[in-house]
């Protein structure tokens, strides 16, 4: 199956049903599918043909949706661009995926002209608001296009349709190649557990340039239902359309959880009546705040663990699941859940065997929803995919029940006297707290240890813990070794485009001085 057969179909049986609105404006079926055919046109009369890549910069509205469906009716590649990085980094992307074509919208312009010429390959500039002089206005550049007869084009699942950039935590972003067939298999292995509210209204608020929200949409498009579109993330108006917009489920990375429960006053009177489902991921949550925005939202909750190079997830925490954490397998909440539909999962040791259960290793998928590869990497493409499977990166352990339990980041685990410390499980305490209300882990120079754990911690708002206090209620709760040694105070963390803590922002000023930045 193909991305854009979606909104073909739908387009065609359901033309006067909502697929998309933002508060001030909606797109039905028939209209979403006209202009997806429309930016198809655009992108051929331009000169774009099939392997081409162009770029979008925009935040979340309407259009960003034609402009993924309207590149796969014509073989193009879309880059999506995140908002939230700075313009040499978009300078970075832009050039090593060779976009030759680049949408604009309105507010990013002015940043984007900063870089504008360092970019000689980019060889059309179109602008979806103020047009600058020498740019092509998005209806006149939809409009001045020749219509085609739709399905012209060849085209087949193995064929890219996204090149999406991971968000580099630890050096230069890679472009994930996903293909037509890869995407499509996401979402149907997404939809398969949904036997309840399947369709109905989908809230997305995460930047459209991540993988998650993208497919989130995308998935409810393709299951019939409708798309609820906020720009940006501003946790009042999150609330206000959880509870008044008929909405009846959402994706939130933790974070954007977190911030809804310290931030919105009164968040608990809200009724939040249609709510039916809170799909989360993208980092580690922890249990406490889990078990709070339960209570708060009265709804059901997935998650989904995995990456871009996977196309979304590849291990999924149902709402089964999370019914059976609540009726006394609270351990449940700190899994990932259990393989995908058509997904293989293994944890295995540094030479490729099987670990027992509950021995930590590798986490390694193998399913239909896998990147074609990162461009114009092949060592990084054949140390991420060896004999098809996807390498994650990610340190975990299985269950005797199959439940996968992500540990850490395998570059982020610290390694203290010899002993293993995942810095998630020391999170995981952390966010117990009371008074805290964000937390990170890292690994210091120790001169005993060759490591030390060491906390990064934000008070909540008014609250008040001491470092003493807060290692003595760790120290209740984990083995000697993972106990912080020490805490430092910040106002926030630094965070990613994807909202994932810069650790290595956080480590840097501890191992400036040494010549490597582990013990």
């Amino acid at each position: 199956m193909r991305l854009h057969d979606l909104i073909e179909f739908n387009g065609r049986n359901q033309p006067e049903a909502t697929a998309l609105r933002d508060g001030d404006r909606s797109l039905s079926f028939g209209e979403l599918l006209t202009m997806s055919r429309s930016v198809a046109d655009a992108l051929v009369t331009a000169g774009l043909g099939p392997g081409d890549r162009y770029g979008v910069l925009a935040g979340n509205h309407l259009e960003y949706f034609a402009c993924y469906l309207g590149a796969a009716m014509a073989n193009v590649v879309t880059v999506p661009l995140n908002p939230r990085l700075a313009p040499a980094e978009w300078e970075y992307i832009i050039d090593d995926a060779g976009c030759r074509l680049i949408v604009v919208r309105n507010e990013l312009i002015e940043p984007f002209l900063t870089i504008r010429d360092a970019l000689p390959m980019v060889e059309t500039c179109v602008a979806i608001g103020d047009v600058p002089e020498s740019w092509t206005a998005w209806h006149t550049w939809l409009a001045a296009a020749p219509e085609r007869p739709a399905n012209t084009v060849a085209i087949d699942p193995s064929d890219a349709t996204v090149q999406m950039y991971t968000s580099g935590t630890t050096g230069r972003p890679k472009g994930a190649i996903l293909t037509h067939g890869s995407l499509t298999a996401s979402m149907a292995q997404n939809l398969a557990p949904l036997t309840e509210g399947a369709t109905g209204c989908t809230h997305i608020v995460a930047p459209l340039a991540h993988i998650g929200s993208a497919l989130a949409g995308m998935q409810n498009l393709f299951a019939g239902g409708s798309v609820y579109v906020q720009e940006h993330f501003d946790f009042d108006e999150v609330a206000r359309i959880l509870d008044e917009e008929g909405v009846n489920r959402t994706m939130l990375v933790p974070a954007m959880i977190q911030a809804l429960l310290v931030m919105v006053p009164g968040i608990e009177e809200r009724e939040f009546a249609d709510l039916d489902q809170i799909g989360y991921g993208a980092a580690p949550i922890a249990a406490a705040t889990l078990h709070k925005a339960m209570e708060v939202f009265g709804c059901e909750f997935v998650q989904g663990f995995g990456q871009t190079e996977s196309s979304g997830g590849v291990t999924l925490l149902t709402r089964a699941d999370h019914r059976r954490a609540l009726d006394g397998h609270e351990h449940l909440l700190r899994s990932a859940g259990r393989p995908c539909f058509g997904t293989d999962v293994r944890v295995v040791d540094p030479d490729g065997n099987d670990c027992a259960v509950g021995e930590v290793g590798h986490i390694i998928a193998r399913g239909p929803q896998l990147m074609a590869g990162y461009w114009n990497l092949p060592e990084a493409t054949a140390e991420a995919l060896r004999d098809g499977w996807l390498y994650l990166g990610d340190a975990g352990t299985f269950d005797d029940e199959g439940y996968l339990y992500v540990k850490d980041r395998i570059k982020d685990m610290v390694v203290s006297g010899g002993e293993n410390v995942y810095p998630a499980e020391v999170e995981q305490v952390l966010f117990g707290h009371p008074a805290v209300a964000d937390a990170a882990v890292i690994g210091v120079p120790d001169d005993t240890w060759g490591e030390a754990v060491k906390a990064c911690v934000v008070r909540r708002e008014g609250a008040d813990v001491t470092e003493t206090e807060l290692i003595d209620f760790c120290r209740t709760k984990i083995a000697g070794f993972k106990v912080p040694k020490s805490v430092d105070w910040h106002d926030e963390l630094p965070r990613n485009a994807s909202m994932k803590v810069l650790k290595t922002e956080l480590r840097a000023p501890y191992w400036a001085d040494h010549d490597r930045s582990v013990g």
